[in-house]
């Protein structure tokens, strides 16, 4: 079945506010004709409920129909896991995809995944991707940062991480909340090498 489609892509919802960002990125990978290997944790299901207007069933099973009729996915193209689905492929490095994005990071995954903690399946997730040395962007949404938060963040970036904080930029003038978010979702496709119509690359259309 995932010979059908271009990649394959881990994506992670964790309970930090943006719960926008995680969606949009889960559309935009589904439309660009990739399998996501999606996790949602609990604090995430309720910044979902809180955030947009999308009340997400409480099982995996169920998550996966929710979000397979709601962005329109092809048979096969989304999979969603528990957080003790340890037979899943993202728990091993002989069956994650190349590339995992969590998207929003809370700082206590952030911790967790900066030390190895491995308690739940995104934790697992994101360790398989360290120590296979494979693709792994964070997407925190915190403000302000402690100094817990940053040498984490550096301890992470010094191991390959990419940490891509939701932070719009306004140079190309947004009118919409949607287009803010567009914004940072542009740039983790931009990471992930994914074709997107989402955001011009500087230089081409903007000046």
């Amino acid at each position: 079945m995932t010979d059908a489609f271009k990649g394959r892509v881990t994506l992670a919802l964790t309970g930090a506010s943006g719960a926008q960002y995680g969606l949009r990125l889960l559309q935009c990978l589904l439309q660009a004709d990739y399998q996501v290997l999606m996790m949602v944790s609990k604090a995430a299901q309720v910044v979902v409920a809180t955030e947009t207007d999308i009340n997400l069933p409480g099982t995996p099973d169920a998550q996966q129909a929710f979000l397979s009729v709601h962005y329109q996915a092809q048979p096969g193209q989304l999979r969603v896991f528990g957080r003790e689905q340890w037979l899943a492929p993202v728990a091993s490095g002989s069956g994650a995809p190349s590339a995992m994005v969590v998207c929003p990071c809370s700082t206590g995954s952030l911790s967790a995944i900066a030390t190895g903690a491995s308690n739940n399946l995104i934790e697992r997730a994101a360790d398989v991707a360290l120590k296979e040395r494979r693709q792994l962007i964070l997407v925190p949404r915190e403000a302000p940062y402690s100094t817990i938060h940053l040498e984490h963040m550096l301890k992470l970036s010094q191991q390959g991480v990419v940490i891509l904080p939701a932070s719009p930029g306004f140079y190309h003038r947004p009118d919409s909340v949607e287009a803010m978010i567009d914004f940072v979702v542009a740039r983790i496709l931009n990471q992930l090498g994914i074709e997107q119509a989402l955001l011009p690359r500087w230089g081409e259309t903007l000046l």
